[in-house]
């Protein structure tokens, strides 16, 4: 790890901060020492002249493409006044390469005393689009799919749109990642068994009408926290999809009580099925991980398809 005292160090960040004064127009960037990041990018907080905000940075070639995606993301959540997230204020080039997003900095902690809320929120949120389906000018969406391109991780989503979810997912979603294995690594029993689940798929929307939904779309506990008043989401993938398509990776990982489930399951019970769709929008996280991290995710992926093969 290179150290704050480098002087490549000093350089870079001098000329990413003079970007931020002069994107934000404020002469003071002061750093606050709260700082944090994950596999995919770094962050930062800063005290300007018009409050703080918080800088997330990634030096890869497409990173402008990611932080556009998630500036809408977070903008189309923002105004359905559901659930709250941090307010994005504003995307820029890095002088020496990448990209970083500016948005609202909050004051967050790990989720625990808002988890019923952020069920109860969440619902709300994949009700509001078809709350506007009768309203004259509501912006309400009829298919599946978002405006622009947003990414889970960095790998971007194919978000053209669809009227039909289960072609949306199957072609969208599940192909485009493993299009994607097959290119970058090969795995000839994957191939096999995704051959075989796709002539399936439909059996698993069977009876079910599927309603486009705005979705956070990379919802794992590490993208949910809470202020001192309210749960908050971030760090979106966000697309117009079927509700129960954000449950999948949330419960992978652990991290959301039962209270966040009933309170969730009161607005928008299980409809028949769920069990093997969940597993079947878990598949689509875990081929994401395969492609993201390697191998390691082989096995989930394999034991997923056989599990909804039998």
């Amino acid at each position: 790890m290179i150290k704050s005292h480098s002087p490549c160090m000093v350089q870079h960040n001098l000329k990413m901060e003079n970007a931020l004064k002069l994107a934000l127009n404020t002469a003071s960037l002061t750093r606050t020492g709260h700082s944090g990041g994950g596999c995919i990018n770094q962050g930062e907080a800063y005290i300007t002249d018009n409050g703080t905000v918080f800088v997330k940075s990634n030096k890869k070639s497409k990173a402008r493409l990611m932080f556009d995606g998630e500036f809408e993301g977070l903008s189309a959540i923002a105004a359905t006044n559901t659930v709250a997230v941090p307010k994005p204020i504003k995307v820029l080039d890095n002088p020496d390469g990448g990209a970083c997003l500016v948005m609202e900095f909050l004051e967050m902690k790990g989720l625990r005393r808002f988890s019923q809320q952020l069920g109860d929120s969440l619902a709300k949120l994949h009700l509001h689009n078809e709350s506007l389906r009768n309203v004259k000018d509501s912006g309400y969406v009829k298919e599946f799919g978002f405006h622009t391109t947003t990414c889970c991780g960095y790998i971007p989503h194919e978000n053209s749109w669809k009227d039909d979810w289960v072609s949306f997912f199957a072609q969208n979603r599940l192909d485009y990642q493993f299009k994607l294995l097959e290119k970058e690594k090969g795995d000839r029993e994957a191939n096999e068994l995704w051959s075989r689940l796709q002539i399936v798929l439909p059996t698993f929307f069977k009876d079910l009408e599927i309603k486009p939904s705005l979705l956070h779309g990379d919802l794992w506990s590490g993208n949910a926290a809470e202020t001192k008043t309210n749960p908050v989401i971030f760090d979106p993938a966000t697309f117009y999809g079927h509700h129960e398509y954000d449950l999948a990776i949330a419960g992978m990982f652990g991290g959301f009580n039962r209270s966040f489930y009933d309170a969730y399951h009161k607005l928008i019970p299980r409809a028949p099925g769920f069990e093997n769709r969940h597993k079947l929008y878990q598949l689509f996280h875990y081929l994401n991980h395969w492609n993201h991290f390697g191998s390691g995710y082989r096995g989930s992926c394999i034991s997923t398809m056989k599990s909804l093969l039998k």
